[in-house]
């Protein structure tokens, strides 16, 4: 027995902003006799990141990314048919798996999904996956986050700045966040986010001047350009403590134009924490279980964009870039 399987693989490579031409959607067969060891799973959920944009792929090889599947078929004893999974499998619908403990960059290429009890499977891509863990251990081990600090986190309604922020809340410092529409802003008011703007309609100096006259303890940067430039240039604490997560505003620029913040970094004595979470990989069932506590008691709220239609996933990850998601952006396959 065999079944048609579709996937996403790179037509060409990205150009500024990602294009719905850059993508090509092919078919294969794929046969249900496996080898022993081998399971076959069924995407359910499928995540898209802003990092897919420079991850590395090349014209013709297959998007890369995690996805919540089901096994399908089994000859593996330890993943019986109908186990819920996290794989490392890119943009594919279905998938032949030989060596499911096979390494990947974010772990076993397989694993089985922790139990969630009440909560959805998809969280295992969204904050009880890697952008959870990515604000997780961002924030308490590369920013060292401590009760009183005044923090800043932009892009603060996408997957890792909206856990970021309630993650300080519980840990008692002020939070800033800013987003881009009304509807984003008044979500992080509502999971309680101490100030919050706009940055579409009001700068990034005057708000700060504002809310933060003091300046700022710790900058959890999901953007980059000149937001950054402003904080370090007029509003970082002396010592202040910067964890670089990504830099959205730049990364469709054909020409860069970076703006030299070194003379910030000297005279201010500025922390500059890079941060990739994939350097957690051995300590993700520690942030999975504090996540999961935290979401059950109340205290980490989340919201789902969810996309349906495998068939979609290059417009959801090209909506990643407009700003179309709130919370965590989701293709349901």
């Amino acid at each position: 027995m065999a079944q048609t399987a579709k996937k996403w693989t790179l037509a060409k490579a990205f150009e500024g902003t990602p294009k719905p031409s850059d993508f090509k959607l092919e078919e294969e067969s794929i046969s249900f006799n496996l080898k022993p060891g081998e399971i076959l799973v069924e995407a359910i959920y499928l995540t898209v990141d802003p990092y897919m944009r420079g991850a590395g792929v090349e014209p013709g090889q297959t998007m890369i990314g995690e996805q919540v599947a089901r096994v399908k078929v089994s000859n593996n004893p330890a993943y019986p048919e109908g186990t819920l999974v996290l794989s490392y499998l890119g943009w594919r619908s279905l998938t032949v798996v030989p060596k499911p403990e096979e390494a990947s960059r974010l772990g076993p290429l397989v694993r089985k999904l922790p139990d969630f009890g009440d909560l959805p499977a998809s969280l295992a891509i969204g904050c009880l996956g890697m952008p959870g863990l990515t604000a997780y251990f961002g924030l308490l081990d590369r920013g060292k986050v401590k009760a009183g600090d005044t923090v800043l986190v932009n892009a603060a309604a996408g997957a890792v700045g909206s856990v970021v922020g309630q993650i300080a809340k519980i840990k008692g410092c002020t939070v800033i966040g800013s987003a881009g529409s009304k509807e984003k802003c008044d979500w992080l008011k509502e999971i309680g986010f101490d100030h919050v703007f706009n940055y579409k309609e009001t700068s990034v100096d005057d708000t700060l001047k504002k809310f933060a006259p003091d300046g700022i303890d710790l900058y959890f940067d999901n953007v980059g350009g000149d937001y950054t430039y402003a904080v370090l240039q007029n509003h970082i604490k002396f010592a202040g403590r910067v964890v670089v997560c990504g830099a959205i505003s730049q990364s469709n620029d054909i020409e860069k134009k970076e703006r030299s913040t070194y003379r910030f970094i000297i005279y201010k004595q500025l922390n500059i924490l890079g941060l990739i979470v994939v350097a957690y990989k051995d300590r993700v069932p520690e942030g999975v279980t504090q996540l999961m506590q935290w979401v059950k008691e109340g205290k980490i709220k989340y919201k789902e964009t969810i996309t349906k239609g495998f068939e979609r996933m290059p417009e959801a990850f090209i909506d990643l870039f407009k700003g179309g998601n709130i919370g965590k952006a989701i293709v349901k396959a």
